[in-house]
């Protein structure tokens, strides 16, 4: 949020001094809730853990004792507890009926009012509308988006016009290496099918 805004400021033609008194919130030893562990969520809590942060994360299924201990993450039972407890949650769940509009009205009343929510899963993982009324009556203190529904958003959307919210246009893995990754990893997969091979990246359904 102060990245971008701060941004504007330095280089605005109207900027002749920098406030003293313009202040972010700091991230060492705040309280990341992580919804949803997988390898992606994992990979996060790893990178949080370099800042000291307290880890929550919330789960279908439990990480091993020494899986958490290594990253120092606490296991949520319940969603509501991360929520109420954690200063940024971020999401990190595969979009499937259960977890569609996981993020609603109700969730983010429980969370603090000077909490940040941050979408790196999938745009319809939120009630978009509950997040525009939870950001307008600061009801949570701001929000980031890599993903939204529908991407991009319509230009009118009201997300659009609101200034504690970032949007990014679904960069999380746009990097030459990450996309050359995946490119390879596809091409592995191929050749294992037209070779009588085991697939490397077997997707199985539920």
């Amino acid at each position: 949020m102060y990245l971008h805004s701060g941004c504007q400021i330095a280089v605005s033609p109207d900027t002749k001094c920098f406030a003293v008194d313009w202040l972010g919130v700091e991230v060492t030893r705040a309280t990341l809730g992580i919804v949803g562990m997988g390898s992606i969520g994992y990979k996060v809590a790893q990178r949080a853990r370099a800042f000291n942060m307290r880890i929550l994360y919330h789960n279908r299924n439990r990480r091993r004792k020494e899986e958490e201990e290594a990253v120092g993450a606490h296991y949520c039972e319940k969603m509501e507890d991360l929520l109420q407890q954690s200063d940024f949650v971020m999401l990190v769940v595969n979009l499937t009926p259960k977890t569609h509009k996981l993020i609603g009205k109700k969730e983010l009343g429980l969370m603090k009012p000077t909490a940040t929510l941050i979408n790196i899963s999938r745009g319809a993982v939120i009630d978009q509308d509950a997040l525009v009324e939870a950001l307008q009556n600061k009801v949570i203190r701001a929000a980031a988006l890599d993903v939204t529904y529908p991407e991009p958003l319509p230009r009118d959307h009201p997300l659009l016009k609101l200034n504690n919210i970032i949007i990014t246009p679904h960069i999380g893995t746009a990097t030459v290496q990450a996309i050359r990754m995946m490119a390879e990893e596809a091409i592995a997969n191929m050749l294992a099918v037209l070779n009588g091979q085991p697939i490397p990246s077997e997707v199985f359904p539920k």
